[in-house]
């Protein structure tokens, strides 16, 4: 990975570290104060566009750094921030429940957004996990908000997460960091419908609806020329192997040898990088993966643009606003099979069969 890269994630982690709290041990889940969101109609959405979502009615969402939230219905574009009832303007994931309510996590708490009015969830601590099959999963970045969060449709739980086996060990290393080892970066939800967590610095661990087991491995959290990275991205391919953040290895998890040991037992195979494909001996450090419709995979990177490996070549897809190169925060596969690109500065981008081009309504 290239040391401006490192730089990155390292002032990502501080940046997504200092935020805005959100409130715990409330006797229910939803703020009482609501207000009719109106929000502003504008002409065209702005630069800082860190994630894309589009809903069942096919109504495209945006969450930006600092600017809130932009729905767009094809037609107009409104964009709904603090003012509206949003709980903040930074925005970091954007879900959907089985009723069409919206669901963005911000740095200061969850908004629901039932079509007329935001309402900011009240988490309940809780140590009791349970797993349904309507559940939403969330993360909100920040040191006192370590752990995952989960809404069973009516109350938010923000879940603490067992010791970690490597606890004593690391935890006095970073205590004093701007974000804790237990900070999630990524959720994942996997075939057999288990939940996957990936974290700033203690791996990855996987929640069975019984018991949450861990992995660790040094190559998942720090890059080679130093910092942490982190495990930013999970996925499972066709064939069940696991890919996580970097093309090193492909893991072969044994849920069967797991079910009887206190951590995830696994094999791993050779990944995708080499001098061949990608021309150095560096390894790709990738902050999303997905599977398009055709069964490729797509590797996005900070500097590096877009990768696309179909099983046996890999293609490198270089993302420019202009003559400039863009950096690049996440991808995400729409409903009718389209990729997107979230980006820190310079909007979203829209495959077109070619190439990465920005999106303009």
């Amino acid at each position: 990975m290239k040391l401006k890269t490192i730089l990155f994630f390292s002032i990502l982690s501080i940046l997504t570290s200092c935020s805005g709290q959100t409130k715990s041990n409330a006797s229910n889940a939803d703020d009482l104060s609501k207000q009719i969101a109106k929000g502003d109609t504008v002409i065209k959405l702005g630069d800082h566009l860190w994630y894309v979502f589009q809903d069942k009615r096919n109504i495209y969402w945006f969450g930006s750094n600092g600017e809130g939230v932009y729905r767009y219905d094809g037609k107009t574009i409104v964009n709904f921030s603090t003012k509206d009832g949003l709980a903040n303007d930074t925005v970091r994931q954007i879900q959907e429940d089985r009723f069409g309510n919206i669901f963005i996590s911000t740095f200061a708490g969850i908004s629901k957004f039932d079509g007329k009015t935001f309402t900011t969830l009240q988490p309940i601590k809780s140590k009791e996990w349970k797993l349904e099959p309507n559940d939403l999963w969330f993360y909100i970045l920040g040191k006192k908000n370590e752990g995952a969060y989960r809404y069973d449709g009516k109350n938010l739980y923000n879940l603490e997460f067992p010791k970690h086996y490597l606890h004593d060990e690391i935890y006095p290393r970073v205590a004093n960091s701007f974000f804790t080892p237990y900070e999630v970066y990524s959720i994942y939800k996997d075939r057999k419908g288990a939940i996957w967590f990936g974290t700033s610095v203690f791996g990855a661990c996987r929640f069975d609806g019984e018991t949450v087991k861990w992995m660790y491995e040094d190559d998942l959290t720090y890059v080679p020329n130093g910092g942490t990275f982190g495990i930013r991205s999970i996925f499972e391919d066709k064939e069940g192997n696991f890919w996580l953040c970097n093309t090193w290895h492909k893991y072969i998890f044994d849920f069967q040898k797991t079910a009887k040991s206190d951590r995830l037992q696994y094999q791993k195979t050779k990944g995708i990088g080499n001098k061949q494909i990608f021309g150095s001996d560096e390894y790709v450090y990738y902050s999303h993966i997905l599977e398009d419709n055709n069964g490729n995979i797509w590797l996005t990177t900070w500097s590096q643009g877009v990768y696309k490996y179909d099983g046996i070549d890999i293609t490198n897809y270089l993302v420019k606003d202009g003559s400039n190169d863009v950096n690049l925060i996440s991808m995400y596969k729409d409903n009718q099979g389209n990729l997107w690109l979230g980006t820190p500065d310079n909007g979203t981008f829209k495959f077109n069969g070619n190439t990465f081009e920005r999106f303009k309504h």
